[in-house]
């Protein structure tokens, strides 16, 4: 599999939400050797932020492991086309939903369309997420703080809040956390303390959920070359996204995807309320 060297990064910049189409290098979301062998064959799964980077790499390799799959964006027609295009050439159905999940009513009616069009769900993976840099907590609005917690926590609580009743036994919940929620981050504090809560958000309903054997854990990804760091960042940080970890690089989607897969399927049949750090070897004892 191809990974990227930060002299790989070009400086870029883009508007957020960011589109995947317009990065160079193109982020790694597949691995075509790597062949699927049916581990949520017959699996409805719905994720959010499904586009692109994370979301992407995560419904491809759902579709490849036999599930049908429903991704939720904002607005990156291209980039969700693109998704669409990947989840069936494994043979699987996609269903894209385009809007705005820092409305409960879109959340509401999002799920409506899935269970419409497929019957039922067993993954939700709610992986959505906005962040924008601000060096001084001065200079963070209250709008932007609302925005950030609605995109990145209060959408989650609405999509299971919205998706339980369609979800049965052996089903399973999967929150996109970040290594900010454990070290925090001088200058993305709304957004880590977004990945914080979202933290606490995985255990309490994990243990709420765990009478329904409905498993609820989240993965808390390191640096990740995906379309929200040249939407996020200056070109030289973009340039340099991912040179401070052990392993001297950003990840690709394609090798986070992966511990998604792990926590959907069967082989976590023993876990819930738990976290998977695949972030380059940073330590955060979380």
């Amino acid at each position: 599999m191809k990974t990227v060297n930060i002299e790989e990064q070009k400086p870029q910049q883009q508007e957020l939400p960011g589109d995947e189409h317009k990065m160079e290098p193109q982020p790694v979301y597949d691995n075509p050797e790597v062949k699927g062998c049916g581990k949520l064959k017959n699996k409805v799964a719905l994720i959010t932020g499904g586009d692109s980077g994370i979301g992407r790499a995560v419904a491809v390799l759902f579709a490849k492991e036999g599930a049908d799959v429903a991704i939720v964006y904002l607005n990156e027609h291209e980039d969700a086309r693109k998704t669409q295009q990947s989840v069936e050439h494994y043979g699987r159905k996609c269903l894209t939903l385009a809007g705005n999940v820092d409305n409960e009513d879109f959340c509401r009616s999002a799920v409506k369309e899935v269970t419409e069009t497929f019957g039922h769900i067993d993954i939700l993976v709610n992986n959505a997420a906005m962040q924008v840099e601000s060096k001084s907590i001065e200079d963070i609005s209250t709008d932007q703080l609302v925005k950030t917690f609605s995109t990145n926590i209060f959408s989650y609580f609405w999509f299971v809040k919205a998706a339980l009743p369609h979800m049965k036994e052996g089903s399973s919940v999967i929150n996109s956390t970040s290594v900010t929620a454990y070290r925090g981050s001088s200058h993305l504090m709304d957004y880590s303390s977004t990945k914080g809560a979202i933290v606490a958000f995985t255990r309490s309903l994990a243990s709420n959920l765990v009478d329904k054997k409905i498993k609820v854990n989240a993965v808390a990804p390191g640096p990740i070359w995906t379309p929200l760091i040249p939407a996020s960042f200056d070109p030289e940080r973009v340039s340099e996204h991912g040179s401070s970890v052990p392993m001297k690089r950003a990840g690709q989607p394609v090798e986070v995807a992966p511990s998604y897969l792990f926590l959907a399927s069967e082989d976590s049949s023993y876990m819930t309320g738990q976290v998977l750090h695949p972030n380059g070897g940073e330590i955060i004892n979380g």
